[in-house]
Order: structure tokens, then sequence, then C-alpha cells
């Protein structure tokens, strides 16, 4: 059965238009009318309290979640009450690197990257190892195409879990903690990645992430989200350079008890 057609909404350059959104869980008000525009091309950084609900409004941003109230439209197109089957050719736009990886334990190296392909129907052969190839190529993993992933390391995988997310060639990628659990030499070499994925492609990128030495090296812009709602948005330069003591405490990692930031929801 082919797709509905997709109620557009007027392009105005951006990939992602987020207009206050609202989300609760059962009590817990978790996103409280956050906004947030993402340009083409452009990498977003999300920071953010553990607990704060960074993963939360990325889950959004694919229509994993819906918002109890507010607006989100994704290349011109508003997903904020699609129905699920309708979502599939919005999602075909969009990559994710999870947190964990999310492998496949029982399939090798070229097979978990080729799962995108065999889900979005191509069946030619020849067209999925090259697709495979080039995209592990890229992450400096083609000779490890046949090992399986208990036999990576923290890294490798991260770089097979990236593979997979580009091998289709998306329009965008969504970062869920890329760097977390790496070295910080591991850790910096997927900071490169992700850099050169956006400079040589051309790829609009969201990275929710701890890590500020990342989140200074990949954002062109960084939002920064408190109480469920975006505090701040701007430069990495201008987030260095604010002298509001909600941005300073939290960049310099001071906690002060009883005036912190609430921690609510979800990562």
């Amino acid at each position: 059965m082919s797709e509905e057609p997709l109620p557009a909404t007027a392009s105005n350059g951006n990939f992602f238009d987020v207009e206050e959104i609202y989300k609760s869980f059962n009590t817990q008000h978790v996103l409280r009318g956050a906004s947030l525009q993402v340009q083409r091309g452009e990498t977003m950084v999300i920071i953010g309290a553990s607990g704060g609900g960074k993963s939360v409004f990325l889950k959004h941003l694919i229509g994993l979640m819906q918002p109890d109230r507010g607006r989100v439209c994704v290349d011109g197109v508003e997903i904020s009450s699609l129905h699920e089957r309708r979502l599939g050719s919005v999602r075909r736009k969009v990559g994710i690197l999870f947190q964990n990886g999310a492998l496949f334990d029982f399939m090798n190296v070229a097979q978990n990257v080729a799962f995108p392909l065999r889900e979005a129907g191509v069946r030619d052969q020849g067209e999925i190892e090259r697709r495979v190839r080039e995209a592990l190529q890229v992450m400096d993993m083609e000779k490890d195409m046949e090992k399986m992933p208990i036999d990576l390391s923290g890294g490798m995988r991260k770089r097979v879990a990236l593979a997979r997310a580009v091998v289709s060639k998306p329009a965008c990628i969504l970062y869920d903690e890329p760097t977390t659990g790496l070295d910080p030499v591991t850790a910096d070499s997927i900071n490169h990645l992700i850099r050169r994925l956006q400079e040589d492609f051309e790829i609009t990128s969201v990275a929710v992430t701890h890590d500020m030495r990342s989140a200074y090296h990949i954002g062109d812009r960084i939002a920064f989200l408190v109480d469920g709602q975006i505090y701040f948005s701007g430069t990495p330069e201008e987030l260095r350079a604010s002298r509001d003591p909600v941005i300073v405490d939290f960049i310099e990692g001071r906690s002060h008890a009883g005036s912190s930031p609430r921690e609510t929801g979800e990562n």
C-alpha cells in the first residue's frame, strides 16, 4: 500500500522546527514549552542536566514520541500528530546513532550496516555491498566487515553504528550521547567523524551530550535545556562568554543544593 501524501508546511530553511512542545508522563512534566529551530546543514548540540528531558526531546524529532501540545516539523512536514504508518517517508531522511550503538549481536559488521538498506527494500546485492563498503571506508572499518559485535571495542562499535546510520544517505543524523563510555582519544576520533560527515556531506545533525568538550568540538550551535525549556541557544563562543550563573554553573560542573535546575523525566 502506498503512503498517503504528507501535510507539507512552508519551507523556511530549517530542517527542524520545534514550537512550544509539552510532554508529561503521569505527574512528571518533562518538556514545558520547548522551542528550537535547526537549520539545514548545521550541527546542533543539546546539553542539560541528567534526567532533564534531552532524550525525550530527541525522540520527538523523529516521531518516536508525540507532544501533548505544540508542533514538530521535519523538513517542512508537521509530524506532531501523524499516525505511525505515515512517518516512514520522514524517518527515511533521518539516521540515528543510539547511545549504546544498538548493534545486532547475531549479525556481523557488514550485515549490521546493510540492515537499513534491506529494510528500505533494496534488493540488489551488488548495490548493498558497494554502499556498505563505502560507509565502512568512511569509518575506517572496512577491514573489520566480518567481525561480530562481541569482538569490537567500544569505539569500533560506535563507528559501525555510525556507518549504519549513514549508509542510507540520510539528510540528517541524530546522536544520543555519541561519546559516552569512550576514552578521551576514542571520543575525539568520533567527534572528528561527526564533523567530517557534516562538512563532506552537508548532513544536518542534532546531538545530545553531557560532554562539553564534544559539544564545543562538533557544535555550530548549542542549546541548553533547563526545566523543560530551551534556556539558551547560541554558538559555542556565545556559550563560553556567558556570565549567566545558571549556564556558568553547568558548564563548570558546579552544584548548589536547592538552586540547581530541576532534574525531571528521562535523560
